[in-house]
């Protein structure tokens, strides 16, 4: 458990003190790198996390609403955050940043980051015996726990992209790295506080009811919409680039590889 607290963590924080260091002109890198992180994260959803959410009730068709909930909802949260999540800093939010918001915190921004991280760390449940005894009725088929690493993978790698964005907006608006990294903090908490709270505070009503299927669907739907914003938008008008494909193909192959693991 805390090895994952501190991958989360970690993740974060280092992304964040990167841009210190990052020219902030060349983002070649940083685009390859969503393909790579949005690819992985699709696979991953479809291949493990969606599998165990439908295995988790006998009524498997409520699931849809609750996925096209999470689907909505991130798209509600973007309104605020402006795709910081996805590693996306749209240009009106920095011309906002450039004419009324120079010294003022984010708020509505950093919020909806927040939230959307406590969900994602909130669906990574490590006590796998206890995932198993809970849904023993439902053919032994319950993986809570198999696919933890996966998923904790998953989110890990597109908050680098993430944090080194929401830290650019950080820094463009308050002219202070320090203060900056110390608004990072917080995004860097929210999955660590997500795991520990279903670990810790509420694990037994998350694998005794369907709460875990609910927070679960919400989750899928969230990295659905994550996932396919971050393909689209490393391919705008479908030009080819034989970088983004390659990076695409390594994150969709390491997700299909893990699982046969």
């Amino acid at each position: 458990m805390l090895v994952a607290v501190s991958i989360l963590f970690l993740t974060v924080m280092l992304a964040g003190w990167l841009v210190k260091f990052l020219p902030p002109g060349n983002q070649r890198w940083l685009k390859i790198l969503l393909a790579f992180s949005g690819a992985y994260l699709f696979a991953l959803t479809i291949l493990h996390i969606l599998p165990d959410v439908l295995l988790s009730t006998e009524d498997p068709h409520r699931v849809g609403f609750y996925i096209l909930a999470g689907f909505f909802l991130q798209l509600i949260l973007e309104v605020f955050s402006h795709g910081v999540e996805h590693g996306h800093i749209h240009a009106h939010a920095q011309e906002h940043g450039h004419t009324h918001g120079i010294g003022a915190v984010p708020v509505l921004l950093l919020v909806s980051l927040i939230i959307h991280s406590f969900l994602e760390g909130s669906v990574l449940i490590q006590s796998r015996m206890a995932a198993q005894q809970a849904h023993s009725h439902l053919h032994s088929h319950a993986a809570v726990g198999d696919n933890f690493y996966h998923i904790l993978a998953g989110i890990a790698l597109h908050h680098i992209p993430a944090a080194i964005a929401l830290m650019s907006v950080l820094v463009d608006r308050l002219h202070s790295f320090k203060k900056a990294m110390g608004y990072l903090f917080l995004f860097a908490i929210a999955s660590p506080l997500g795991l520990l709270f279903s670990n810790y505070v509420a694990l037994e009503q998350l694998l005794t009811g369907d709460v875990f299927t609910v927070l679960s669907g919400l989750v899928v739907g969230n990295f659905l919409h994550i996932s396919t914003t971050i393909l689209f938008e490393s391919s705008p008008e479908h030009r080819f680039n034989r970088g983004k494909l390659i990076a695409t193909i390594a994150g969709a192959s390491l997700a299909i590889g893990a699982g046969l693991l």
